[in-house]
């Protein structure tokens, strides 16, 4: 009896210790790192260099850096030289709950004078040379058993697979572009990098990752001053801490300083996203326009912080009726440059939006919250903030 007595005064110690460090680590900033092909899939192979080898000499650089940042954590979809099939490797992200996924690749053409780094986001495009890109990296799916199973029937060579791939897959995109856009000014600012811009194109391995997500082509191994450049030790570490920078940088402007809270997922801390088009692939890159402003085609309260239920952002333009939406009304648009934000319902409360956004679920399951501030789009925790939560 006495030596019970004589730990049990320690024991809500010893539990509250616990509950805070699983706390802590619940709340890290997840990031996936991906390595692009690896085993039997090479990638771009050009006078020695191989992309499989350049991208995971990278990835590990950049996990590196990010793993001695406090509050980061890492996972990898590989760390060897492995196969790992595509579908398996939004898995392994979606799986950790990872806030971000980040496909880092080698870049290749015929015209060996092709230069410069881009960066894509999960979309459908009418550019030739961005379906160009997607069309080779999702040709690795037939180097995978029972890929037309396994993917559903897709195929990597036929344009309407290629369209079904961006269908209700446009929730992160976004937060994609703003961090697609952190990679390309980095590489272009801190290395003078020629910046080929950000694109968007149907890449299998970002469409099952339900996660802000975005792939990486660092440069030409084809072109023969940039596959020197990507080959060594100095060229690798210059773009991993490129790279882990903009990663640094989209969570602090997201999260801040702290750990994100875990109520609050990534795809509602939106910002405007600021594009850098460049629609011939070999051509001087565009000035980057100024982040488009955001302006209501339908009523947005004026006044106070109300919650809507965010359905989906589209570059189709849509009446805002029951019948568009599976009859779910009321229905609000805002138009952000080309693409349109389609909303269900108003609320004044977090609570109130949680009821609205159980409704919409039912039909759209990747619906969630977004805040307004005095008609201004804000984060649903600076909204939280302000409601004195």
């Amino acid at each position: 009896m006495r030596i019970l007595k004589s730990f049990t005064p320690q024991l809500p110690l010893i539990f509250l210790l616990v509950s805070l460090v699983c706390n802590a680590q619940s709340q890290r900033f997840k990031v996936a790192l991906d390595a692009g092909h690896g085993g039997k899939d090479h990638g771009a192979v050009y006078s020695g260099h191989i992309e499989k080898n350049i991208a995971l000499g990278v990835v590990l650089k950049v996990g590196k850096i990010l793993e001695s940042t406090p509050g980061m954590e890492v996972i990898y979809t590989r760390k060897t030289d492995v196969f790992i099939d595509l579908v398996e490797r939004a898995n392994i992200a979606n799986k950790a709950d990872a806030n971000i996924f980040v496909s880092i690749h080698c870049n290749a053409n015929k015209n060996t004078v092709a230069a410069g780094s881009e960066t894509y986001v999960m979309g459908m495009s009418k550019n030739a040379s961005n379906m160009e890109v997607a069309k080779k990296e999702n040709s690795v799916i037939t180097l995978e058993k029972d890929y037309k199973q396994k993917y559903e029937g897709f195929d990597p060579n036929s344009p309407e697979s290629a369209i079904a791939l961006t269908l209700a897959q446009e929730e992160y995109l976004e937060n994609s572009i703003s961090l697609a856009s952190k990679i390309q000014d980095l590489f272009t600012d801190a290395l003078g990098r020629k910046n080929r811009g950000v694109k968007q194109a149907p890449f299998m391995v970002l469409h099952k990752a339900y996660m802000p997500r975005v792939l990486i082509e660092m440069g030409f191994i084809s072109n023969p001053n940039e596959g020197n450049y990507l080959g060594s030790e100095e060229g690798q570490n210059q773009m991993a801490r490129a790279i882990a920078d903009a990663i640094i940088n989209y969570r602090k402007e997201y999260f801040g300083t702290s750990n994100p809270q875990p109520d609050v997922r990534p795809s509602q801390k939106v910002v405007e996203p600021k594009i850098t088009p460049s629609p011939d692939p070999d051509a001087p890159p565009a000035e980057t326009p100024k982040p488009a402003v955001e302006q209501p085609v339908a009523e947005t309260p004026a006044s106070g912080v109300v919650y809507k239920v965010q359905l989906a952002v589209i570059s189709n333009k849509l009446e805002a009726t029951p019948s568009n939406f599976k009859g779910l009304s009321p229905i609000s648009v805002a138009s952000t440059g080309t693409l349109f934000r389609y909303m269900y319902g108003s609320a004044a409360t977090y609570e109130q939006a949680k009821s609205q956004l159980a409704e919409a679920k039912a039909k759209y399951p990747e619906a969630f919250i977004i805040a307004f501030k005095d008609g201004r789009k804000i984060s649903v925790q600076e909204a939280l903030t302000l409601s004195g939560r």
